[in-house]
């Protein structure tokens, strides 16, 4: 096992997205934790957005771009009174650019406990496959 696998699990903090690039929306922007992990038939993305619901969740694909943005609302009522903030409002932000060995037209999205899961299914030229050899 290398160092980095036996660590003990640690939570990572919202990394704010540090650009020169004006922003077109106000607040702050963060950078969420992903994971991507492959298997023969497809890739899976696992984004941290810890906060956002579904219905405030974007997840746009043009131009062999795939782009998702989650918006955190305060959790605080019409009549409540701000006292100690320490969980930071926002949206989350992140682009990938996807090759052509994705299926882009069978791009499935889950969102559950804060962690957005998105399937992405290779093409079936991509799929590796076994060629059986016959006698004769």
């Amino acid at each position: 096992m290398t160092d980095a696998e036996t660590k003990e699990l640690q939570a990572k903090d919202k990394m704010q997205v540090t650009t020169p690039a004006e922003q077109t929306m106000p607040g702050i922007v963060f950078t969420p934790a992903v994971d991507i992990f492959e298997t023969d038939k497809e890739i899976t993305l696992l984004a941290d957005i810890p906060g956002v619901e579904a219905k405030n969740l974007n997840i746009d694909l043009r131009d062999d771009t795939l782009t998702f943005t989650g918006i955190i609302e305060p959790a605080e009522g019409a009549d409540e009174e701000d006292i100690l903030i320490e969980y930071e409002v926002g949206t989350y932000y992140r682009q990938f650019t996807l090759s052509e060995v994705i299926d882009q037209s069978k791009i499935d999205a889950q969102l559950k406990n804060g962690v957005l899961r998105l399937h992405l299914p290779k093409v079936e030229k991509a799929t590796p496959r076994q060629i059986t050899v016959k006698a004769g």
